[in-house]
């Protein structure tokens, strides 16, 4: 079956390792005697495995957008199926900034804002400080940028003040600490860059 779908969709699925092949083709057809227990439980999900899924979901991307796929209605159901499980895993599981730039993209290519709302849930859930950063700083698409900060605005101070201590990430602390001294009236953030620049000050 994924022979039939491109030679780019086959060619990263013959880089896919047996136990990442193996949560897809669960998730796709799934036990019918274990309709109990969550698909994701079945196999073992880890960060590998969430590089590898991401990139299944580009090359089917990729690849619906070919003539041939376009024009097979047969191929075509297949591959969206294949590109919801793929989103569906990533949903469930992953907690990576490129992860979820890539689904909140295609919530924005699909018009689709109720799911745009429920991946922006997921970030104070699941994600770090960290990876919300990290969203901001790779995304110049506008929602994207602006639902990543809104998320470390809420976030308590204590989560976003280390921050301040990465260079990638400084800036967009400062920012998040600024919205919250001085929007939010937040004493705790006012104190955070109190010592955040009185520290850079005494050593310049």
């Amino acid at each position: 079956m994924i022979e039939d779908l491109g030679g780019r969709v086959a060619s990263v699925w013959s880089t896919l390792r047996p136990v990442t092949k193996q949560l897809l083709t669960g998730a796709m057809y799934p036990d019918p005697s274990s309709q109990s227990q969550p698909t994701q439980t079945k196999f073992f999900y880890d960060a590998h495995a969430d590089i590898e899924v991401s990139s299944l979901l580009s090359a089917i991307d990729e690849q619906s957008a070919s003539t041939e796929i376009r024009n097979d209605a047969e191929k075509r159901t297949e591959m969206s199926r294949l590109a919801d499980t793929c989103v569906r895993l990533l949903e469930q599981s992953s907690a990576s900034a490129e992860v979820f730039i890539q689904l909140a993209t295609r919530a924005l290519k699909e018009n689709d804002y109720v799911w745009l709302d429920k991946l922006a849930d997921q970030l104070a859930d699941r994600y770090s400080a960290s990876e919300i950063a990290e969203i901001v700083r790779q995304t110049e698409i506008a929602p994207i940028r602006a639902i990543a900060y809104e998320t470390l605005a809420m976030l308590p101070t204590s989560t976003v003040e280390p921050l301040l201590d990465d260079p990638l990430y400084e800036e967009i602390g400062v920012a998040v600490l600024e919205q919250q001294a001085f929007e939010f009236g937040s004493e705790a953030s006012r104190e955070a860059l109190d010592q955040h620049f009185g520290h850079f000050n005494d050593n310049n």
